[in-house]
């Protein structure tokens, strides 16, 4: 395996460096990405194993730490050696440190596990530079999952958490506004739908995640241009807060008053995995046309079976064992390092986390199947573009590492780091996503994003036919990416479809279906 020196890791993103991709046993450089997926790949192609261990070979940047199985939270507390790392060395390590903590989570051995936590809480910062500020989320994810072994602490600690709507609504919509991805999806989602409607006089569109008006009222005021005049617009919009859809519903219904456009909002409160087809009343005469945006690979956890054993194994300890097991940590240790073997060795860690395959998921294939039913003239699905829904943790971790790095690269490029707007993205978007990857499992485990290729198998296997994407959408969306004056962001087209790059990291697909007949 070829050696990067530390001296090659440079610390400032969207700048020309190496990364390594493996093929088979052998490692292959390609320019352009940014320096924290650099990061990542040193440490991560050095570090795993197939087995999905990891460990520090001769070869890694890390040989010369110290090893974290060597300390314990007393020794030299509070680590005065990790407080004196250069920036570039504290971002490896901390990589290192996750991938080490994460395989102790994965083995059970929590005494260990929280060494690592302890050592990452002095390196990273969730106001500090971009690798702490990953680094802060992926521990309090993988600290999350641990504590989801003790039921009874873990419900008592979230008791009383607040879910604020307005705060959600608020977060997507800055999302939605700094940052190119979901804009450009919905102009090519709009473009798609226009042409697809083209000489349609009665047009109904159900939007499954109904969350932000103002692609639709773009689309309002497109087709107020048709050359034929517009037609009869009816929007189903898909959402489990009610807030939500009666927000979207005044806007749009002023919108179209205002363009004296024919127009009836209707809502649908529901969450995608309980929707009832009937209740989208789609008509006779009807063109109908679908569009879901970060929904579908929701329903890939409804295929798992709750998990009758805890992610920790004290299934086997009575009341009192298990309350001298917390009240000692040398025999929970014990414990756990008798105990955990079956359940928590990297090579057999599937047993608690059993994700769908193609051939099993019966929730995505009867919703695909329900919606073929309806007969759409078009469905533009946007989603993910990355590998979450990996049979192990390690898996998981290693692969949203690399997504959420790009993601927090764009942020460091687009809000500053004291911006209150960046804080709520990181927190209660990217935060909340890496910790249902890492912490949760089974029907928790929501965020099971899966690339194209997945997607056109599952959509092939429903009787859907994909439709290419015009020059025109290609054209709009590219014109979108150079207002934004920032060469990192990129579109690629990919079987027809597009995928919405930051540098050469994909991040988002946008693809367009057509019922096959």
């Amino acid at each position: 395996m070829s050696r990067v020196s530390r001296r090659e890791v440079r610390s400032n993103a969207c700048v020309s460096t190496l990364i390594m991709h493996r093929k088979g046993s052998a490692c292959y450089w390609a320019h352009n990405i940014s320096s924290m997926a650099l990061f990542l790949a040193v440490i991560v192609v050095t570090m795993l194993q197939d087995d999905g261990s990891s460990s520090v070979t001769s070869s890694s940047p890390l040989q010369n730490f110290p090893m974290m199985s060597s300390l314990s939270p007393s020794f030299g507390s509070p680590y005065q050696w990790l407080k004196e790392l250069k920036s570039e060395d504290r971002g490896l390590y901390l990589i290192h440190l996750l991938l080490t903590c994460a395989n102790h989570v994965a083995a059970g051995n929590i005494e260990n596990a929280n060494i690592a936590l302890d050592q990452i809480s002095h390196l990273a910062c969730p106001n500090g530079d971009t690798m702490q500020r990953i680094a802060s989320y992926f521990a309090e994810a993988l600290a999350d999952r641990i504590l989801r072994s003790w039921p009874g602490i873990y419900k008592a600690l979230n008791s009383t958490k607040l879910s604020v709507v307005s705060e959600d609504i608020i977060v997507k919509k800055i999302f939605f506004e700094y940052f190119p991805f979901l804009k450009v999806a919905s102009v090519i989602t709009n473009q798609a739908i226009i042409e697809a409607m083209e000489g349609e006089k009665m047009v109904h569109i159900v939007d499954l995640n109904a969350s932000e008006p103002l692609q639709w009222r773009a689309l309002l005021q497109d087709l107020s241009a048709r050359p034929e005049g517009p037609p009869h617009l009816r929007i189903t919009g898909v959402n489990q807060q009610k807030e939500v859809l009666e927000q979207i519903a005044h806007v749009l219904t002023e919108e179209a008053e205002k363009l004296d456009i024919p127009f009836q909002f209707h809502q649908v409160v529901s969450k995608l995995e309980n929707l009832d087809v009937e209740k989208l009343r789609v008509k006779t005469g009807e063109a109908l046309a679908i569009s879901s945006v970060m929904q579908l690979h929701t329903l890939l956890a409804h295929d798992d079976e709750p998990q009758k054993k805890s992610p920790l194994p004290f299934k086997h300890l009575n009341g009192l064992q298990l309350q001298r097991a917390l009240l000692n940590q040398n025999t929970l240790g014990d414990l756990l390092e008798k105990d955990t073997a079956n359940v928590f060795s990297p090579g057999n860690e599937s047993a608690s986390s059993s994700p769908l395959s193609l051939t099993t998921s019966a929730k995505m294939d009867g919703f695909l199947h329900a919606l073929w039913g309806l007969s759409p003239k078009i469905t533009v699905v946007t989603e993910q573009e990355s590998s979450h829904n990996g049979t192990t943790l390690m898996e998981r971790l290693s692969e949203s590492l690399y997504f959420y790095a790009a993601l927090f690269d764009c942020l460091e490029y687009t809000l500053q780091r004291t911006s209150l707007e960046r804080l709520k993205v990181e927190k209660m978007l990217f935060g909340e996503e890496i910790k249902n990857i890492v912490g949760c499992e089974g029907v928790e485990r929501k965020e099971r994003h899966e690339k194209l290729d997945k997607w056109f198998q599952r959509f092939d296997g429903a009787g859907f036919g994909n439709v290419p994407l015009s020059y025109y959408a290609m054209l709009q969306a590219r014109r979108l990416l150079q207002s934004y004056s920032c060469e990192g962001y990129k579109i690629k087209e990919e079987k027809g479809s597009v995928v919405i790059c930051w540098q050469d990291r994909a991040l988002f697909s946008v693809s367009t279906w057509r019922c096959r007949r």
